[in-house]
Formats: C-alpha cells, sequence, structure tokens
C-alpha cells in the first residue's frame, strides 16, 4: 500500500490527537505521537530522512487509531501507517528480520499451528514467549503469557438454519485464527443468537486468515492473497458475520486493500457485506433475554471497533438487554489496551503502560465481570488482571448474552 501524499497534506497540526495517542501520553515525545510520525512519513518520502532513521517510531505506533477518532481534518492515519509500515518492511529490515516476521505472523494466523505451538511450548515448561523469539523479532524481552489452548480444535457444522420464524437472511460466520482457536465458545454463543434472530448461518470450509496482521504489519501482498480465498468462501451469502474487532475492520477496508487493481470492486462489494455480530444483532429481532445476570459488567472499547469500525453503541445495547446486569463505563475506554495485534510482542515496555492504565481503570469501576470484544484484547487484560491480582471473567458480548436465553430444545 503506498502512501498517497495528499493524505499526508490533510494534518494541519493542530495536536488534537495527541492526547488520544497511547504512545504520547506515555513518553510525551513528539516522535511518538500521530502529528510526529506524520512529519517523519513525509520527510522519508522526499527523501530528506531515511526508513530506518524513522522505523522504531513506526514500529512503536500501537495503530489503535485513536487519532483517527480525533483528527478534526479526516486525516487518514490507518492508510498511512499501514502504508509506511509496507514501507520499513522493504527499505528498513534485512531479508533475515523480514522472514522472520513472516514466519511469526504466518504461525500466529494459522489456528492448527497457533494452537499446537501454544501446546508445545506450555509442555515444556514456557509460560511467557521465549526471550530468543521476542529478540528475534526485535523486542529486547518478552512479556506475553501464553495461554492454555483447548484440548482439540472445535469443528462446526456447515449450516445452522434459522431457529423459527421466517428466515431473516444466510450469513456466514468469519472463524478467524486466534478466536477460532482460544475462544471456540465465542463462535458457539454467535451462532446461537444469529439462528435466534433468524439466520441460516453458514460456516464455510477453508476459510483462511482475513490478513489483518499481515497489512497491518507491513505485508499487503500477503493480505490480498488471504482476502481472495474469502472472497470464494463466503460468495452468494447475504452477510459476512466478524466476532472478533481487528479482523471486521480489516476485512472493510478490502476495497482500499486492493484500490488500483482489478479486483478493486469485488473487494469493495464484499466489504460492504462485512458486518460486526453485535451491529448486526443489535438491528435483529431477538427474543426477550430470560436469565437475569444480577452483577456489574465493565465494557472495554476494543480500538478496531471504535476506532476502526465506529461502533460504540451496538455491544453496549446488547449488554443492556440482559435483566439484571449493570453496566459499567470504563474511566478512558477509548484508550488502547496495548495489545494491538502482536504489539505486545514487539514493543513490551509500551504494551505494558497501555496494559497498566486498562487493568487500573477496570479496578476503579468495581466490576465484576468485563465485556471484551477482541480475542488479543481478551488476552492481554486477562494477563494483566491476573498479575495485579484482580483476575475477573472476561468474556465477548455476545457470551453474556447467550447465557440470557434457555437452552434450544
Amino acid at each position: 500500500m503506498a502512501i498517497d501524499k495528499r493524505d499526508l497534506q490533510k494534518c494541519i497540526h493542530c495536536g488534537l490527537c495527541l492526547q488520544a495517542c497511547p504512545t504520547y501520553v506515555a513518553t510525551g515525545e513528539e516522535a511518538e505521537s500521530p502529528r510526529g510520525r506524520i512529519y517523519l512519513m513525509r520527510s522519508a518520502l522526499e527523501g530528506r530522512t531515511p526508513w530506518s532513521a524513522i522505523r522504531p517510531h513506526i514500529d512503536a505506533c500501537m495503530g489503535c487509531l485513536g487519532c483517527q477518532t480525533a483528527c478534526p481534518s479526516g486525516v487518514p492515519y490507518a492508510r498511512l501507517i499501514e502504508g509506511a509500515r509496507a514501507e520499513v518492511e522493504r527499505h528498513a529490515r534485512s531479508p533475515f528480520q523480514r522472514w522472520v516476521r513472516q514466519q511469526a505472523i504466518a504461525h500466529f494466523t494459522n489456528p492448527v499451528q497457533l494452537r499446537r505451538l501454544l501446546r508445545l511450548a506450555r509442555g515444556v515448561g514456557f509460560r511467557r514467549a521465549p526471550r530468543w523469539l521476542a529478540r528475534m523479532l526485535g523486542a529486547p524481552e518478552s512479556a506475553v503469557a501464553l495461554p492454555e489452548p483447548p484440548r482439540t480444535l472445535w469443528r462446526p457444522q456447515a449450516c445452522y438454519p434459522a431457529a423459527h420464524g421466517e428466515t431473516r437472511g444466510r450469513v456466514g460466520l468469519l472463524l478467524g485464527c486466534a478466536q477460532w482457536a482460544l475462544f471456540p465458545e465465542v463462535h458457539r454463543a454467535s451462532i446461537r443468537l444469529l439462528t435466534l434472530a433468524g439466520f441460516e448461518v453458514h460456516v464455510p470450509p477453508n476459510q483462511g486468515c482475513c490478513g489483518a496482521l499481515w497489512v497491518h504489519n507491513g505485508y499487503p501482498d500477503h493480505a490480498r492473497r488471504l482476502a481472495r480465498r474469502l472472497f470464494q468462501a463466503f460468495e452468494g451469502l447475504d452477510f459476512i458475520v466478524v466476532n472478533a474487532a481487528g479482523c471486521g475492520s480489516t476485512m472493510k477496508e478490502y476495497g482500499e486493500l486492493f484500490a488500483g487493481t482489478a479486483e478493486a470492486s469485488q473487494a469493495q462489494a464484499f466489504s460492504q457485506r462485512v458486518r460486526d455480530i453485535t451491529e448486526l444483532l443489535a438491528e435483529a429481532p431477538l427474543p426477550e433475554p430470560q436469565f437475569p445476570a444480577p452483577f456489574r459488567v465493565a465494557y472495554h472499547d476494543a480500538c478496531h471497533l471504535l476506532h476502526g469500525q465506529g461502533i460504540r453503541d451496538a455491544p453496549r445495547q446488547l449488554l443492556k438487554r440482559i435483566p439484571q446486569l449493570e453496566l459499567v463505563e470504563l474511566e478512558g475506554s477509548e484508550m488502547c489496551c496495548g495489545s494491538a495485534g502482536i504489539y505486545n510482542l514487539l514493543q513490551p515496555a509500551l504494551a505494558k503502560q497501555a496494559l497498566a492504565r486498562k487493568v487500573e481503570a477496570i479496578r476503579k469501576s468495581g466490576a465484576d465481570a468485563l465485556a471484551s470484544p477482541n480475542p488479543g484484547c481478551t488476552l492481554w487484560i486477562a494477563q494483566g488482571l491476573r498479575e495485579a491480582g484482580n483476575p475477573i471473567p472476561i468474556h465477548h458480548p455476545v457470551e453474556l448474552l447467550a447465557k440470557a436465553y434457555p437452552d434450544s430444545p
């Protein structure tokens, strides 16, 4: 993805993005702000600064897009940072560094390989990502705890008919990578609610990865190859439903990913059918929940749902449907938790500072549980809560809502 100089010129250097940027808040350094990074991108494009010199500042960006929401000038920061990372990969890393990063992303985005690696690592005594892996990827230390995956990979049916009444439409469910490998209960809850809402749910085989980690780390060609596979897998369905915020954000931007190619119109048409599970269910005629949940739940705004897709109210509306559930707001909920794909592995110091802010906000809220719409956030925040001695349960919003309904006959 090439950087368009016209996008850089939209920045009027007003500084309204600064307090929305977790790396600027943490460091106070202009080069670690969106405004500063835009200046550095422009300097590199004009040949005044080598990409190798600005690489640390591009790498340090969480890609949370909080600045994009705050910007009054409509600067498309997502396009800019993804384009800058592609330039960094081409011009500021050695072939060996690129190969290592590509191998890591390939394994993280394959649910079978991800489960196998996690079980192997935990079986030989690793409870955190090995330091040697972190250093090969360019990180000075390892801060990521390794989760325990389910013993087997959940294998869904190909089709789930609507539970009752007239069928509202045919939807396809994206299985994804981490969500499928680590949180199959989120998929089961998604299918249950979609069928209750009158949708026929299809789970196409051989879907593969959506390409989010690839495009966010500077490899758009890899992402396009994966997207083409999804075009075929979900052909003929009314909507493509996603329950992982980062995946949905990228899939809604396929039009930009394929801009200027022969597949641009196909990609745009696909993106227009993508829906986050919460936005689709919030508009659906679900039956009234029957089982109360008399506890306090805080909702965490995943960056790529709030800032990437502009979805704030839908998950809250779903949670408010649950009888006796008290929804509490987190202080600074719009700020990134520091997970950001594999950012917490690559930039552990800044990621841990962001996590500490999030954990403290959860503690102050007095919540009994947390609702989180993205698997990476869920894993990272759960680690922070455990280490802080406050291991409250974390669930996807659809899990909490699904528990409010009786089991299907």
